[in-house]
């Protein structure tokens, strides 16, 4: 089975209703030998915020140390989303093992009018995955209400009903107290409930649930105590109080309700593990959620925030006052199900709003949410049928000092958010073989990639778009004389789809001009299509960096006893300086200082000792002809040596400490983020990727879209493949090889290959393998790294001028 015929069967279980209670999941899991019974799961219902409050435990209890399932609803690119495992989603893999397993179930059920439905199904599966990859803990998000829902086949350790307001009254009850009640089910046996409710919500939910533990403001008389400090930056500053616990962090998720998740996310953590205070601060500020007031550009401000009910959009308009702004203009999609009056009036001080339809079949139409919006507001409305146009009218009508806000529904902000998290990558096909290969790997049908194979051998393109934009796109790159390949997932109207576009670069070129103006999201997808070919792109000055005239040579200085190639070489000040000094003789653009080595097995150091090794070197460093890294994954660290004179940061954990974006971005300075799994590497660790290189880039470009929205551009954010992190030699290799790829992200590329045991594949000793690492750096500059981290920097430089004279010869002639 492929994985478009998977993810189809999945899709099409949409067409049964949701029901209430639990037997189909109950008898799909006895069919998979009960894999839920022996998980510690921990269950968040609520009508907002428990996705959000999911996160931040799930977040939380990684950072104690635990592997931790994750499952949560909606997903916003890809159904496997929903299920996640320390952080990152299930492969392709996993999932079509678990529809080969269940499909006879499914359908035997289905000839009997008892299918399990999408939600159910899929609820399943995280189970299964989360038992067979043996989670510490298990973070479920309930789906709908409690009681009945699918999740609800478990035995919680712990369980939280964040808030509650009128929704599905059809089926949870027609008052609060009814919703509150029903939600309440999910308290676990043998710990109290945590909540967030107030009024006569709270009282139902004390009177279903017995013993709980209330979270709120002082006013409320709280167990757990929140304090809202307000927004500082991008962050919330927010402190949490207990009986006999507290914890002061911020929180990238911003708002007074998100810092009484946090309280509630802080009490159920504790309930199930023990975690100290920095452990539970440091998780809480690494609960990153996209699409949840989700800051997207300054100017203008835009926010993308997938409240979808009255409540939440009122909690989102209180959060956007928090910024100075002009004008707001709202771009609104919204569901069928949806209180559009009480949504409107939510957003009543919206100045300027633009009605539209998301591309799923329960949408709203556009007039329909256009006349809630001149009903509940003074807004001027207007419409357009897509969400990505309707962003395009927002942005263009909006001033340096307005606001743009996307809101009515997670899938709205999904199609919006592709303006920025989509990438197109280019591939490199130079037979019919490597073509078919392509072409399969976007989930295309068998038939469809022996069809069209024979016309990728020439500019070929992956990228994922809505299925309107693929139909147009298939349409118009054959009337142009090219081809466009389409996922087999293309009979689901809902789900974004992959496309490989193949064509001659003139194709490439009227294909742009022939979208601009387009409805749909494609006039903007035009100007992603010239960047990624740089069809038309205005030269760019720079900023005067080393990698932007050829590949620059980034020299490794350790100061440190226990790395692995030079470990105890350059201890003393002086002998670090010397060292430096060399390199820059033989050719070094950058010295990177490293104080706590990150080998496999390294022992972690504090802060402080790794300041006292780097700082005075970096000081000398900083009077000397080369730009100055400091290599480190802490912002303590990385600040200290900015102040003493660094030019850039080198974080080998892509961004795993939440302040080290900001302290990029204060100092403006340039920051490499690697793709890291575990940082020091665990040698156990076992990683199973469907394409390690896509995998990669789909991972770094979250993390990319983190250090920018702290402020830096992306000429500023180097991104590292990682290799010898998380991969074997092998993927290690094919990282190299496939190099070009990661230009789909915008970013310019850093390749850290130097004495690693990647060259273990090819018979070298790693730590001491000189001609093997001078091959890797000449083929990763003639593949197009515009930094390469090497020890020895002599030989290398030489391979660097070697890989861009056989590129450009006449670039030395002149020189």
């Amino acid at each position: 089975m492929e994985f478009h015929e998977a993810a189809n069967f999945l899709f099409e279980l949409r067409r049964f209703a949701m029901r209430p209670g639990t037997d189909a999941t109950r008898d799909l899991l006895t069919a998979l030998d009960d894999p839920h019974e022996g998980l510690r799961c921990v269950q968040i219902a609520g009508s907002n915020g428990k996705g959000s409050t999911a996160r931040m435990v799930e977040r939380s209890l990684r950072e104690a140390g635990l592997d931790v399932g994750l499952y949560t609803s909606p997903h916003l690119d890809d159904v496997r989303e929903r299920v996640r495992v320390n952080g990152r989603m299930v492969a392709e893999s996993a999932l079509v093992e678990f529809v080969e397993g269940v499909r006879p179930h499914v359908t035997d059920r289905g000839a009997d009018g008892a299918s399990p439905t999408f939600f159910e199904t899929l609820t399943a599966f995280a189970l299964w995955e989360f038992d067979r990859r043996d989670v510490d803990v298990a973070v479920l998000e309930v789906g709908i209400g409690g009681r009945y829902d699918a999740t609800s086949v478990v035995d919680p350790v712990a369980s939280a009903v964040t808030t509650v307001t009128l929704e599905h009254t059809d089926v949870l009850g027609d008052t609060e107290a009814e919703i509150a009640r029903d939600k309440a089910h999910v308290a676990p046996a043998d710990a109290p409930l945590v909540t967030a409710t107030t009024g006569e919500a709270l009282a139902a939910v004390r009177e279903q649930a017995g013993d709980v533990v209330t979270v709120g403001d002082a006013s409320e008389d709280p167990d757990v105590t929140v304090t809202y400090g307000g927004r500082e930056g991008l962050e919330g500053a927010v402190t949490v109080e207990g009986p006999d616990w507290a914890v002061d962090t911020h929180l990238p998720l911003l708002g007074e309700h998100q810092a009484r998740n946090a309280g509630v996310a802080a009490a159920l953590v504790r309930q199930v593990a023990a975690v100290d205070r920095e452990t539970l601060e440091r998780g809480l500020r690494n609960a990153h959620w996209p699409g949840r007031f989700e800051v997207m550009g300054r100017d203008p401000l835009v926010v993308l925030d997938g409240a979808h009910n009255p409540g939440g959009l009122a909690r989102t308009t209180a959060t956007l006052s928090e910024f100075d702004y002009d004008d707001c203009h709202a771009v609104v999609g919204a569901m069928v199900d949806k209180d559009l009056g009480g949504m409107a009036a939510a957003l009543d001080g919206v100045d300027h709003a633009i009605a539209c339809r998301p591309n799923v079949d329960r949408a709203e139409s556009r007039a329909v949410v256009a006349e809630a919006l001149r009903e509940g507001t003074d807004a001027e409305v207007e419409t357009r049928s897509d969400v990505t146009g309707a962003l395009e009218l927002a942005l263009d009508a909006a001033d340096e000092c307005d606001a743009v806000l996307v809101t009515g529904s997670l899938y709205a902000v999904r199609e919006a958010r592709t303006r920025w998290a989509r990438t197109i990558v280019e591939k490199d096909v130079d037979s019919i073989p490597a073509a078919r290969e392509t072409i399969a790997a976007a989930h295309v049908t068998d038939a469809g990639a022996w069809r069209m194979r024979g016309k990728a051998v020439h500019r070929v393109l992956r990228t994922r778009v809505q299925p309107r934009q693929a139909q147009y796109l298939k349409e118009e790159l054959l009337s142009l004389g090219g081809e466009c390949a389409v996922s087999g997932l293309n009979d689901q109207d809902e789900e974004p789809l992959d496309v490989v576009l193949m064509a001659t670069m003139a194709q490439y070129r009227r294909l742009a001009d022939k979208l601009d103006g387009q409805p749909y999201g494609l006039s903007p997808f035009a100007d992603e299509l010239r960047a990624a070919l740089d069809i038309q792109q205005p030269d760019d000055e720079g900023r005067g960096y080393p990698w932007e005239d050829g590949t620059a040579v980034m020299g490794i200085l350790n100061i440190t006893p226990d790395s692995f190639h030079d470990g105890g070489e350059y201890n003393a000040v002086e002998d670090a300086v010397a060292r430096a000094e060399r390199m820059i003789a033989d050719g070094a653009d950058i010295l990177d200082v490293g104080g706590e080595s990150t080998r496999p097995g390294a022992d972690p150091i504090s802060a402080a000792e790794e300041r006292d090794r780097v700082v005075p070197v970096i000081e000398r460093l900083a009077e000397l002809d080369a730009h100055v890294s400091i290599d480190t994954r802490k912002a303590e660290v990385a600040r200290a040596a900015l102040d003493a004179g660094a030019d850039v940061l080198n974080d080998v954990s892509g961004l795993e400490d939440p302040e080290m974006r900001l302290v990029a971005a204060e100092h403006d300075v340039p920051v490499v983020v690697m793709h890291s799994i575990d940082t020091p590497v665990d040698p156990d660790t076992e990683i199973d990727y469907d394409d390690v290189v896509e995998d990669c880039i789909d991972e770094l470009t979250e993390r990319v879209l983190l250090a920018e929205k702290a402020g830096l551009d992306r000429e500023q954010i180097l991104v590292d493949p990682g290799i010898g992190f998380g991969k074997t030699p092998a993927e290690d290799f094919e990282l190299l090889d496939r190099l070009p790829e990661f230009r789909a992200l915008g970013c310019p590329i850093l390749v850290g290959h130097s004495h690693k045991s990647v060259f273990g594949l090819v018979g070298e000793e790693p730590g001491d393998c000189l001609e093997a690492t001078v091959a890797g750096t000449t083929l990763a500059a003639e593949r197009g790294a515009d930094v390469v981290r090497v020890h020895d920097v002599a030989e290398n430089a030489t391979a660097v001028r070697v890989a861009e004279a056989a590129a450009d010869p006449e670039r030395f002639e002149d020189a």
